[in-house]
């Protein structure tokens, strides 16, 4: 393992499990200190802090639900006192309800963009004024942003074609000070809330190209070569991680 963030601070909202967790858990193996945020599940986040310290680097656990602005900007602000600075920034933290028109409800409307969408401005607008020059944001879309695989996606594929815009327009905002902001957009990751053996997944596997799920420590692989200096030319991507599903 080359160390490429060695150094780097590093906060994961939603990173106590799934692919929150695969991403604190390489960027400590390539050299950063690293705090996440969870919502309720304390023991599960206490549990990624001690591989993060496994690992030789300094790991947090700051409860903040992201459904809840003013909770995501004060556990933002926490862990950027608790890091002692911040370099990077993963929005992971989301939501999905599938539902089709006429059974969803406009309280599951908001829950989901105020989480998927409400949750990461609020975040960033913590974060803006404090993460270092030349660090980098790094958003956990979805390919739904741009595809729609089946009836009931309509509302969460509109929170990541959000957050996708979000991340194209603050690329251009927080150029002139060096921060690169890109959008990782994951098809079907086996995670315990979408697992490989599960029901959707039957609908989906024989049309991913590759043939499988994708898992979480791949996501954590892109997102740590976005945060490197081996992304330094890239900014506003939208990059696409899902076997060629939505070719």
């Amino acid at each position: 393992m080359t160390y490429r963030l060695n150094g780097k601070r590093a906060l994961v909202t939603g990173g106590s499990r799934g692919i929150g967790a695969g991403i604190a858990r390489r960027l400590a193996a390539e050299g950063a200190d690293v705090a996440i945020t969870y919502a309720a599940s304390k023991n599960k986040a206490d549990a990624i802090v001690r591989e993060i310290e496994a690992a030789g680097r300094k790991g947090y656990a700051i409860q903040a639900n992201a459904a809840d602005a003013d909770a995501q900007q004060a556990g933002v602000n926490a862990a950027i006192d608790a890091l002692g600075g911040l370099d990077l920034l993963v929005h992971n933290a989301g939501v999905a309800n599938m539902l089709p028109i006429g059974e969803g409800t406009m309280e599951d409307f908001r829950h989901q963009f105020g989480t998927n969408v409400e949750g990461v401005f609020a975040g960033t607008l913590a974060a803006a004024s404090r993460i270092s020059d030349g660090g980098g944001i790094v958003v956990i879309g979805s390919n739904a942003s741009h595809w729609t695989p089946m009836p009931g996606f309509a509302v969460y594929n509109a929170t990541k074609a959000a957050v996708a815009l979000l991340v194209q327009g603050w690329a251009r905002d927080l150029a002139p000070r060096g921060i690169r902001v890109n959008a990782v957009q994951p098809g079907p990751i086996d995670t315990d809330m979408n697992p490989a053996d599960g029901d959707l997944a039957k609908a989906f596997m024989d049309r991913i190209p590759l043939g499988r799920y994708g898992t979480a420590e791949e996501i954590g692989a892109l997102v740590a070569f976005l945060a490197s200096d081996d992304a330094s030319f890239i900014t506003g991507a939208r990059i696409d991680i899902d076997g060629g599903l939505s070719l």
